[in-house]
């Protein structure tokens, strides 16, 4: 008896062992890691020189202009409106890969428009223009990547129920196009990092 307790926990032992083995070898072979590792190098998301520095810096500057929208201060979003346009004529999309710099260009044209309106009218004019600057710091930080975790929500009702997005870094929905009317008008979408 005292045998066969002996060759079970051995084999067990054995079997475990295997397992485990396999397991760590599958993990180091995984060839969709390698290829997960490829797609981030081809969208320009390996920040070799700090390239998420200014992404992040941009996206900070848009997230305190959510807030004063959310807030009803047009007078803080008009401010960030002027810094995001400094940010974007600053971006250097050279620091992207080659695939991506023109794409980039495009999406930093269209948003430094947007954010010049945000920082030259009143609070309903800059809602309709974040809509649309959403849109592009949603595609920006889909080539750039970011360090911080963001919440990409959604309002249905916006825009007479054609919906909007935007981007927060709270799963909490503060809704920037209502304010206080409909503050937690609106549902998390996907998160992103």
């Amino acid at each position: 008896m005292k045998t066969l307790q002996t060759t079970v926990g051995i084999l067990s032992l054995t079997l475990a062992f295997m397992f485990t083995s396999c397991t760590n070898s599958e993990k180091r072979n995984n060839p969709s890691d390698q290829n997960s590792k490829d797609e981030t190098r081809l969208l320009g998301l390996d920040n070799v020189d700090g390239s998420l520095e200014q992404s992040d810096a941009v996206l900070t500057t848009y997230l305190y202009m959510k807030d004063a929208l959310v807030n009803e201060d047009s007078k803080i979003a008009a401010e960030a409106g002027k810094d995001l346009v400094t940010q974007f004529n600053d971006f250097e999309t050279d620091r992207y890969g080659e695939n991506n710099q023109q794409e980039l260009k495009e999406i930093i044209e269209d948003a430094t428009e947007h954010a010049q309106h945000i920082s030259d009218n009143p609070i309903d004019h800059q809602r309709e223009h974040f809509d649309i600057l959403s849109k592009d710091m949603i595609d920006l930080i889909a080539i750039t990547g970011t360090g911080k975790k963001l919440y990409q929500a959604y309002c249905p009702m916006y825009n007479n129920n054609k919906g909007a997005q935007w981007l927060s870094e709270s799963k909490d929905i503060q809704n920037p196009y209502f304010g206080s009317k409909m503050m937690t008008c609106g549902e998390v979408q996907k998160v992103i990092n």
